[in-house]
């Protein structure tokens, strides 16, 4: 933190930034490349997953393997792509991404678009991947705002207005648009912006003495910031299924929520007095903290919903299917008790 009292200057704070970010940049896949595909992937998977994550467990490798380029990811089968995409989670990404390819394909003629507001107006992007695309992509001028970006900016002026308002959000964006208009290296500015917030400038125990922009930073209270108006709450739901293993397989429901759709999972039980317990764990996902019970089924005339489908056990592992409810299938699988229901 600083005492430094004076208005931060764009093109101050610019040139020791970059200086910083080029002496000190970490090395990530999407930081090897120009390729508006590949650097549009790693944003899409950033969003909602931390990056040792997404690179310490191999999803951005597996899927530019499978889907190198756009005309890969618009002709694949969207099982495959939610399967390739499995344990990320937010599966929309994945649906959202491959009908931005199939976009890319029938109305670009297979060429991303180097224009910010033709980027923009792709199916499923928003203020925030347009800008890091055409920047990191392309060198364009465009500001991005994540939340490693907020935190930096809202303690380098040393606002508290919430982020999350209206007035915050637009004071943010202002602000990140004049430093990127101050620098001749877009692509790098952005860059250090929000690896000084993920090294750096952290939520809690910043490096302050550290950090490249200490001698331009407003604030005397760095963890104070940033404020937000709405504090999200936690949930505690409880999810009921069954597990039904036949000689053939086992019955799966196809989800059909506007979170998972798509996916496969063990089918809901719908009857008011629950059969025995198999096994009880929990996840998370959001706001949601979720008890999930797994139970016997219980008698049943073999007549399932156009939802059901009893899945072979060799295509078990090929079947999309979310994080939590992939866990408690192998382990069930592995139990070996239960009797088959035949």
């Amino acid at each position: 933190m600083s005492s430094h009292t004076a208005t931060p200057q764009p093109h101050a704070i610019v040139e020791e930034l970059v200086n910083w970010f080029q002496q000190h940049a970490r090395d990530y896949p999407w930081r090897r490349t120009r390729d508006p595909y590949a650097i549009l992937v790693s944003e899409v998977m950033l969003q909602q997953t931390q990056i040792p994550t997404v690179l310490g467990r191999g999803f951005y490798s597996r899927w530019m393997e499978r889907f190198p380029d756009f005309s890969s990811l618009a002709a694949a089968r969207e099982e495959e792509v939610l399967k390739v995409w499995e344990g990320l989670g937010y599966y929309r990404r994945a649906r959202n991404l491959q009908k931005l390819a199939r976009e890319v394909m029938e109305n670009h003629a297979g060429e991303f678009p180097r224009d910010h507001a033709a980027i923009l107006a792709l199916p499923g992007v928003g203020p925030y991947t347009a800008g890091a695309v055409a920047s990191f992509a392309f060198g364009l001028a465009e500001p991005i705002v994540d939340g490693n970006i907020a935190r930096v900016l809202s303690r380098i002026h040393d606002d508290a207005t919430p982020v999350d308002s209206t007035a915050g959000a637009k004071r943010l964006w202002e602000r990140a648009r004049a430093l990127v208009h101050a620098t001749d290296d877009p692509r790098a500015l952005n860059s250090a912006l929000m690896e000084l917030g993920q090294t750096h400038c952290t939520p809690t125990k910043p490096a302050c003495d550290l950090c490249p922009v200490r001698s331009h930073c407003r604030t005397t209270d760095p963890e104070s910031l940033p404020v937000k108006s709405v504090r999200q709450e936690i949930t505690a739901i409880t999810e009921r299924v069954i597990f039904l293993r036949t000689s053939e397989g086992v019955l799966l429901e196809l989800e059909t929520g506007r979170r998972r759709t798509g996916l496969w999972k063990l089918p809901a039980m719908n009857a008011d007095q629950p059969p025995p317990v198999l096994m009880r764990t929990h996840y998370s996902i959001t706001r949601y903290k979720v008890t999930l019970w797994v139970h016997e089924p219980h008698a049943h005339d073999g007549v399932w919903p156009d939802t059901h489908r009893i899945i072979p056990f060799t295509e078990l592992e090929s079947t999309p299917m979310s994080a939590p409810y992939r866990r408690v299938l192998r382990e069930l699988m592995q139990r070996g008790e239960f009797k088959l229901d035949v």
